[in-house]
């Protein structure tokens, strides 16, 4: 059994700790030093894959991760898929998440059909700090020059 210690680094720093699930998983990488996320892989059993279409599908990747306190885990599209009509839905991990890391996609657009295949990268994992920050109830806020103004009122 492995060990549960804490989500520490050999150097003693916060580390993503990833478990495995199944034959074929592999651990989220980098594409390159400058990305700031790490690239999902579909964990596919059935040899033809996974069909998308208009209605969500949960795409498993056969891996589960533990987030250090204190820190954000969110799963985000990847933008080559994305330019092909293959969206991702954001999400978020919470740290005291254990179970396996799915991630929920569809096609949009024009885009007749698209197959997942195992292996594929499929969507980002994104790894950030939390500010913990306490909630204070306000009689009023402060005034902006936007103020109440929503989506699309600072111009197109």
């Amino acid at each position: 059994m492995a060990d549960r210690g804490p989500a520490l680094s050999p150097a003693e720093g916060p580390a993503l700790r990833v478990q495995l699930l199944r034959p074929g998983a592999r651990l989220p990488q980098r594409a390159t030093p400058g990305a700031s996320g790490l690239d999902l892989f579909a964990c596919i059993e059935a040899p033809e894959g996974m069909k998308l279409g208009r209605d969500p599908v949960r795409v498993p990747t056969g891996i589960a991760i533990e987030v250090p306190p204190g820190y954000d885990a969110q799963v985000r599209p990847r933008s080559g898929l994305s330019a092909q009509g293959v969206g991702v839905t954001f999400g978020t991990i919470d740290s005291d998440y254990r179970g396996e890391v799915l991630v929920t996609m569809y096609l949009f657009g024009s885009q007749g059909s698209y197959t997942v295949r195992h292996g594929d990268r499929i969507a980002q994992l994104v790894i950030a700090r939390l500010a913990d920050l306490p909630v204070v109830e306000a009689q009023a806020l402060s005034p902006t020059e936007r103020g109440q103004g929503g989506h699309g009122s600072t111009g197109t």
